[in-house]
């Protein structure tokens, strides 16, 4: 498939780009959007687009799932946090309904802002070791 879309030449070059965190941070970009267009669906009577949506969004939850290292305690904690939002999302499949999606929102939009905040703290001291570091230092 060509990539002749400026915006999809973009977006390509940002992932083939992105740390391992920024790309956590997409990925969770990635179900705010679709929780937010699952949303938008049931409000407007479209089961089968607020289904679409909802499944996007549990296949990015088992991606963050099969990927935890976990040898780390924080590893457990996020499994059962990401099982908890796996299973609500289903719920809300079934039951088509806004307020679980919203509380699942909440949950992944929490994690987003934390994992952002790291990744800009990781760079920035990335940024201090290598241009401090080198002058003098």
């Amino acid at each position: 498939m060509a990539l002749n879309n400026p915006y999809l030449q973009y977006q390509q070059q940002n992932v083939n780009t992105a740390s391992p965190g920024e790309l956590v941070v997409m990925l969770y970009d990635g179900c705010i959007r679709f929780i937010k267009q699952a949303i938008e669906h049931i409000n407007n009577k479209d089961p089968q687009g607020a289904h679409n949506a909802i499944i996007r969004v549990q296949d990015i939850v088992l991606e963050f799932m099969s990927t935890l290292d976990m040898n780390y305690e924080i590893s457990k904690n996020l499994l059962a946090l990401y099982d908890y939002m796996y299973g609500r999302l289903v719920e809300a499949n079934m039951q088509k309904d806004v307020n679980i999606l919203q509380e699942v929102l909440e949950f992944v939009t929490e994690l987003r802002d934390t994992w952002a905040e790291a990744v800009k703290l990781t760079r920035k001291q990335l940024y201090k070791r290598t241009y401090n570091g080198g002058i003098g230092g």
